[in-house]
């Protein structure tokens, strides 16, 4: 299992949300690739960022943040938000981004994910955001009738490389992460499976690594590292030993 720091973009600056809502965020870092550095240097093994203006406005709003973690880190990173259609997703991977992360076109436009994962294979996450296990979109702001499960299973016949999986009402809350429908989630495929959402203790670490023959490869963390709550360097020695 790998543990995933996370950076969330909002106006160019390094910031966390409480439950996705964006007027609910907390300022972390003005500069966001000297944040990444430093991610690098505590152990991060691949970095996860989100345009968190991208995912409500549907179109990249963080380019020149993006660029410059990108230039200023050497570990692999993907990236979520706001990428809705190939144009993107090819811009995006040009820029050095390692993998694309889609959500909300994902449901909306399945086609799309089915595409991308034959002109880039290896390359397409999908990210499942859930409320009460029903998938949420458009920044979370909507909340469909479909089952997280039912997506899952049909992102994997796309041949995406793997589901990040998110428990909404845990998100940013510090309560730990959903373990049961991570793993639910996780057996009803057989392609990788990354949990995100609520990590807040190392206990939390080990719990997921618990169900590690499940599926569950990574696990991201935000406010958890931010806050001082959990410290990187000893989360990752955690899932070596």
């Amino acid at each position: 299992m790998i543990i995933l720091p996370a950076i969330d973009l909002k106006e160019g600056r390094c910031v966390r949300l409480e439950q996705g809502l964006m007027d609910k965020d907390t300022v972390y870092n003005d500069d966001p690739a000297a944040q990444a550095v430093t991610w690098q240097e505590q152990g991060g093994e691949l970095l996860h960022i989100v345009d968190l203006d991208g995912a409500f406005a549907g179109v990249p709003k963080n380019k020149a943040a993006i660029r410059e973690i990108v230039d200023a880190i050497d570990i692999p990173c993907e990236l979520g938000g706001g990428i809705r259609d190939m144009q993107t997703i090819e811009a995006y991977l040009g820029l050095g981004i390692d993998r694309v992360i889609l959500g909300t076109v994902a449901k909306e436009n399945p086609t799309l994910v089915e595409e991308a994962c034959k002109k880039f294979p290896g390359r397409i996450v999908v990210g499942i955001d859930a409320m009460n296990g029903l998938v949420a979109v458009r920044g979370w702001a909507d909340v469909t009738e479909k089952l997280a499960t039912e997506m899952a299973k049909e992102m994997e016949g796309f041949g995406v490389e793997a589901i990040i999986y998110t428990d909404i009402a845990r998100d940013g809350m510090m309560q730990g992460p959903n373990i049961e429908a991570t793993k639910a989630l996780a057996e009803s495929i057989n392609i990788q499976v990354i949990a995100s959402g609520g990590l807040s203790s190392l206990d939390d670490i080990r719990r997921l690594i618990a169900i590690e023959s499940s599926g569950v490869t990574g696990v991201i963390t935000g406010k958890a590292i931010y806050s001082g709550a959990i410290d990187l360097r000893e989360a990752v020695a955690l899932t070596k030993s």
